[in-house]
C-alpha cells in the first residue's frame, strides 16, 4: 500500500510528527557531515576490509575493522527507516570500537522498496555467519558477537537475536548481546506516515514485522537506549521493548541519555564511560 493508513483516512499528523518531523534537529546535518568525514579518516588510518560480500544482493556487504587483540566483534546495523542511508556514514565508530578491543563490522542491507521489510530482514541474517567466518579467518578465532543497531537497525539487531539459526551452519546461537539505540520495534504506527510509501506495509504485515510481539525466553542480554530529546513515541518504543524483553524472562537494561537526539545519541556510543561501557558487559 502507498501513503495511507489502510483505512482510507490518509496520513496521521501526530504519527508524522512522532516519527518524522519531531525527530529532526538543525544540528543533525552538520553532525552527519562530521560522521562521514571521521569515517573517511578512519578508513585511511585503519585500512579495513571494505565491501565484504555476504550474499548476492549488491547491498549485502559489510566493512570490517579489525582490533589488534579482539575481545569480540560488533555488528553495527545503520539507521534509515529500512529505506535509506549507507554503512559508509557510520564508519566513524571504528576508532572507538576497536580502541575498546572489539572488531567492528559495519553492515549494509537491501532497502525498501527494492525488497520488502520481510525480505530485508531475511537478507541481513546472512551477515552473521559471514562476519563470524571473516573474523575467524582474520584472527584465528570466532569470539563473541554483539549486534548493535540504530533506529531501523535496532529493529534488525533484535530480529537477529530472535532468528532460528538451525541450518545456517552455526553450532550455537551466534548473538551474545543486543544493543538497540533509538529503535522502532512496533512498526504499526508507521503505516499512517509517508514512510510507508516505500515500506508498503498493511496493518497485518506491520504487526508481523514487529519483534516486540514475538519475544520469548532465552534471549541474550540487551541494552535499550534512547535520547532524552527524542519524541514521546521513540522513548515509548524503547521503554516498551525493554519492558517486554524483561517480561519474557530476559536480562535487559534501559538508558535514557540526557541531552541527546536521534543522531547525537551515537556520540554517547563512542564514550567508554557511556553506552559503550555497558556494551562491553554484554560481550
Amino acid at each position: 500500500m502507498t501513503g495511507t493508513s489502510g483505512t482510507g483516512s490518509g496520513y496521521d499528523p501526530d504519527a508524522i510528527f512522532q516519527y518524522l518531523t519531531g525527530q529532526l534537529n538543525a544540528s543533525q546535518p552538520p553532525l552527519l557531515a562530521a560522521f562521514e568525514a571521521e569515517g573517511a579518516a578512519a578508513v585511511a588510518k585503519f585500512h579495513p576490509a571494505l565491501d565484504v560480500s555476504y550474499g548476492p544482493h549488491p547491498r549485502q556487504r559489510f566493512d570490517f575493522f579489525a582490533a589488534p587483540a579482539p575481545l569480540g566483534t560488533i555488528a553495527y546495523l545503520h539507521a534509515g527507516y529500512w529505506q535509506a542511508r549507507d554503512k559508509a556514514q557510520f564508519r566513524f565508530l571504528a576508532p572507538s570500537v576497536t580502541g575498546e578491543g572489539f572488531n567492528l563490522a559495519v553492515v549494509n542491507y537491501p532497502l525498501c522498496p527494492d525488497v520488502t521489510v520481510a525480505a530485508l530482514t531475511e537478507a541481513v541474517r546472512d551477515a552473521v555467519p559471514a562476519i563470524l567466518s571473516f573474523a575467524g579467518r582474520a584472527q584465528g578465532a570466532t569470539a563473541s558477537l554483539v549486534a548493535i543497531g540504530h533506529s531501523a537497525g535496532a529493529h534488525l539487531a533484535v530480529e537477529l537475536a530472535l532468528s532460528d539459526w538451525t541450518g545456517r551452519g552455526l553450532a550455537r546461537v551466534p548473538i551474545d548481546g543486543v544493543v538497540g539505540l533509538s529503535g522502532v520495534y512496533d512498526l504499526e504506527p508507521l503505516v499512517a506516515t509517508p514512510l510507508n510509501d516505500k515500506l508498503r506495509l498493511d496493518r497485518s504485515a506491520a504487526h508481523a514485522a514487529s519483534p516486540v510481539h514475538r519475544l520469548r525466553g532465552g534471549l541474550p542480554r540487551a541494552l535499550f537506549a534512547v535520547g532524552a530529546r527524542e519524541t514521546d513515541a521513540f522513548r515509548a518504543q524503547t521503554a516498551g521493548m525493554c519492558a517486554a524483553w524483561q517480561a519474557a524472562g530476559n536480562d535487559a537494561a534501559l538508558r535514557i541519555v540526557d541531552g541527546c537526539d536521534h543522531f547525537s545519541l551515537l556520540r554517547a556510543l563512542q564514550h567508554k564511560d557511556g553506552i559503550f561501557g555497558a556494551v562491553k558487559a554484554l560481550a
